[in-house]
């Protein structure tokens, strides 16, 4: 059986594994009007990760720990704190730093670090916040797929190519279309936590064999063609570096 990788918009994706195991990663659904998925459509998962505590990352987390009660959520100690606090029970919230590797659901997940932040404020005014993450997930003994969450460029990403080799790269480029700025008091963002160039750069890093954008809701976005760009010239100057996949939401691509 094969990998499969599908992106719902945003930073979200579900992939399903060699061995059959359902991953979603940053859930953000219910309120993302590009996703094909919601939350009542998923009657079955096998693990959910979330990289940091941004709306359009932590997404429906809440509603999906509640739907399916035998679901594992993976996570920082600032979304374990919040779910807690809304009665998610502890057992089921797997807080994780940088650099410690955990199993759940038969999928390895190894977080790494992402430059970026995290910070949640309940309704109450309740504030957590803690590291904000990114992912390497196993979906088979040789295809990791690294989720770089919100993350900067940082120097550090090279090492990440030579330990651990992942073979796909989910990498932030750019700003969606309908961009929250204004919910952090920012009219209008002039790039995103990677340009495409950047993004360019640290596929190149991670030494990806496949590099798929995200944190668009729009693949014809200037910052994801340019990516794609910059990627396809590589290929064609020097015959080698990550082939750059371009998804519009709802679709999927498989290993």
């Amino acid at each position: 059986m094969g990998v499969t990788v599908r992106f719902m918009g945003t930073a979200a994706f579900e992939i399903l594994s060699a061995n059959g195991k359902r991953v979603l990663i940053d859930p953000y659904l219910d309120d993302n009007p590009v996703s094909p998925l919601k939350v009542a459509d998923i009657d079955h998962l096998d693990l959910l990760l979330v990289t940091h505590g941004a709306v359009d990352h932590l997404g429906d987390a809440f509603a999906l720990m509640r739907r399916i009660p035998g679901l594992t959520l993976v996570c920082g100690a600032d979304v374990r704190g919040f779910l807690m606090k809304r009665g998610i029970e502890s057992e089921r919230l797997v807080a994780v730093p940088w650099g410690m590797m955990v199993e759940q659901a038969g999928i390895r997940v190894r977080p790494v670090y992402a430059r970026h932040w995290s910070f949640i404020q309940d309704s109450d005014g309740a504030v957590f916040s803690s590291t904000p993450l990114g992912f390497i997930v196993y979906a088979d003994d040789d295809i990791g797929i690294y989720h770089s969450g919100d993350s900067a460029l940082y120097g550090d990403m090279k090492l990440y190519g030579e330990l651990y080799h992942p073979r796909v790269g989910l990498i932030n480029v750019g700003v969606p279309r309908e961009h929250r700025g204004a919910a952090h008091g920012v009219d209008q963002y002039l790039t995103g936590e990677m340009t495409a160039r950047e993004a360019a750069a640290a596929a190149r890093w991670w030494d990806v064999e496949y590099a798929i954008p995200c944190h668009h809701d729009d693949p014809e976005l200037p910052e994801i063609a340019e990516f794609r760009r910059i990627l396809e010239a590589d290929r064609k100057s020097n015959g080698k570096g990550p082939i750059p996949v371009i998804l519009s939401p709802g679709e999927q691509f498989s290993i």
